[in-house]
């Protein structure tokens, strides 16, 4: 057997380079880059071996190890899950900052390969500089805190065992049921430490994706519920899009005469302009999607993994007779909630249901009441996001404002806060992945570094992000790599002074304005925040713009720069989209000495019986 002497390293980057990925005929590689943030705990051994493979392999430096993995994750569900990044950090905080990250990507089910250095193996130094010691496991470390959110997780003490835990590594990040974070802690002596490994362990691998088909007897029980269905109704999840399977839902919803509600994640899984496409579904969703929703008896659940989002909280489908039909490639997904379960691959489940289903179609009525719920909404929704004069715009005016300034490749990005619901139900895409939202785990402080992920993926599109002010607080490093790398983002800053969104949900329970916008927050003097100036330090174009009009103006010159542009925009914390929309569960205390509190209670409870579980 031939073999070739490298550190383990070293023997990690070569073997990465091998990986390619099969695109639609297309030979690229698989991992696209590596981010790294070089510490002690992986400049000597990771930075050495990178730096011999930069052709090959780039290297993108980041100034938060959080943010990069951010980008990386963003970059994986912009590539449809086809392509991804590897993200090296040195120990302690280095390592711990991804913690959150690698969390995004296990509830969102997207891959990114995690490599932070780790302890001495052969334990002489200890206790290392940044090392976390535990009084009674001589075994752990701080990367112990990503084993709850890897999907694999190992540590590396000896240079071989890269070979079975890089082999076991691929398996799930190309594996479209068990894909998520992968976590290789690098011991930084093993780094160093070399070994005559297999050249065939190098040798080039091009993956493809793997399409699950149905069984048959799930596919012919699933066909035969569908087709006893008076009122069927799909919801469109991030599966959709992951699978590609945008064109085959497209297909499906015309041929059967089935209305489509979309998921946070699945949104932009339809064209806004197609019949059967009534927009998002559930706690953000619209008034037409949530009354079919409300009226479906039977529910073809596609590729989600049904959050209470989406369901509001398990009582938005009150139909008594309701069934669900779950279409995933992750059985545990396809069984929640007494699904009858069609374990497999979007795309090849659609195909063969919809042969299955022959010339069934939907009753017309049925059909006809979901145009009608969308005639309506939109008529109804545009009042949300027509120009106005305000001094302080909603948060659904500035999207109004962008909205009409986009083309229909462009491509808006967002992540928690207020904006993603007022996205959901107003933000119309236009083509597969115009929508780029991170709401699985509602990760603040993703927008930014995403957007730069998504404009990796794809540069072709532009990329606009829409942040407020307390995520662009939280991280906003990235956007000088955005600037670094010549990756042109368009940045909205909604400023409402504080976190608008918890605030209304604060006195939507019954609570008093406390400790979300900063003027009900304890203070000495009042932060006035520059944004305009602080984007502008750190290499951005930015502007401070007064009002609808000026933003309009503001994003058209933004389309035209050669580098990032931040436009900042004052807006109104209390205002919001009131249409649309669905309860969510929001425990309310049952003591209290207020009567808003007592009164919510009230209303909670009532709204509690709406709950449907198990059934």
């Amino acid at each position: 057997m031939s073999t070739i002497r490298l550190t383990m390293a070293q023997a990690i980057v070569r073997f990465l380079t091998a990986q390619k990925a099969d695109i639609d005929g297309e030979i690229l590689p698989l991992f696209a880059g590596v981010w790294a943030i070089f510490g002690h705990g992986n400049v000597a051994g990771m930075g050495e071996a990178l730096h011999g493979v930069r052709e090959q392999l780039p290297t993108y430096r980041a100034h938060n190890e959080q943010g990069m993995a951010h980008a990386a994750i963003a970059f994986a569900k912009a590539s449809r899950r086809r392509r991804m990044m590897a993200c090296t950090t040195s120990i302690g905080p280095g390592a711990t900052n991804m913690v959150t990250a690698a969390a995004v990507a296990h509830v969102n089910r997207l891959p990114v390969l995690l490599l932070p250095g780790d302890v001495f193996a052969n334990r002489r130094p200890d206790p290392v500089l940044q090392q976390i010691e535990s009084f009674s496991d001589g075994t752990v470390s701080a990367n112990d805190c990503f084993r709850p959110v890897s999907r694999y997780f190992d540590r590396i003490t000896r240079p071989e065992q890269i070979i079975p835990a890089l082999q076991r590594a691929m398996t799930v990040l190309t594996d479209p049921a068990e894909c998520g974070p992968v976590t290789l802690a690098l011991c930084q002596d093993t780094q160093a430490e070399a070994y005559d490994y297999p050249e065939t362990f190098f040798a080039e691998k091009i993956w493809t994706p793997r399409r699950i088909r149905p069984d048959r007897k799930e596919l012919a029980e699933a066909a035969d519920i569908i087709r006893h269905a008076k009122k069927p109704f799909i919801v469109a999840g991030g599966g959709v899009l992951y699978s590609g399977a945008d064109k085959t839902l497209a297909s499906f919803a015309s041929k059967h005469g089935i209305p489509v509600g979309e998921t946070q994640a699945g949104k932009s899984s339809l064209a806004h302009v197609e019949p059967a496409n009534l927009g998002a579904i559930g706690v953000t969703g619209t008034g037409a999607a949530n009354a079919l929703a409300e009226d479906a008896d039977v529910v073809i659940a596609v590729g989600t993994r049904l959050q209470d989002f989406t369901t509001g909280s398990w009582a938005l489908f009150k139909n008594p007779d309701r069934r669900i039909v779950s279409l995933n490639v992750q059985p545990f997904d396809a069984s929640k909630h007494n699904a009858k379960c069609l374990v497999a691959d979007a795309k090849a489940g659609l195909e063969e249901l919809s042969e299955a289903l022959a010339s069934w179609k939907a009753p017309e009525a049925w059909t006809q009441k979901g145009q009608s719920e969308k005639t309506r909404w939109f008529k109804e929704a545009a009042r949300f996001t027509d120009p106005t004069n305000a001094e302080l715009p909603s948060d659904a005016q500035v999207i109004g404002a962008v909205q009409r300034n986009t083309v229909p490749s462009d491509v808006v990005v967002c992540a928690a806060g207020g904006l993603p619901g007022e996205l959901h139900k107003h933000w119309q895409a236009a083509q597969a992945g115009g929508y780029h939202m991170e709401y699985g785990y509602s990760c603040m402080g993703y927008e930014i570094a995403g957007g730069l992920g998504v404009k990796m993926a794809d540069p072709s599109r532009d990329v606009t992000v829409m942040v407020g002010d307390g995520s662009y607080l939280m991280m906003n490093s990235e956007l000088a790599t955005s600037v670094m790398l010549g990756l042109k983002l368009t940045v909205v800053l909604l400023d409402n002074r504080g976190y608008g969104c918890i605030n209304r949900l604060q006195r939507a329970t019954g609570g008093e304005s406390f400790n979300n916008l900063l003027q009900h927050t304890r203070h000495v003097t009042l932060p006035d925040i520059d944004f305009a100036a602080h984007a502008a330090s750190l290499g951005a174009k930015a502007i401070k713009v007064q009002g609808i009009g000026e933003l309009e103006s503001a994003l058209k010159e933004a389309r035209k720069a050669e580098r990032s542009t931040v436009i900042v925009i004052d807006t109104d914390p209390l205002a919001s989209t009131d249409a649309g929309g669905h309860w969510w569960d929001v425990a309310v205390p049952e003591v209290s000495i207020r009567p808003q509190v007592k009164e919510a209670r009230k209303a909670y409870e009532n709204a509690l019986a709406m709950q449907r579980l198990g059934d």
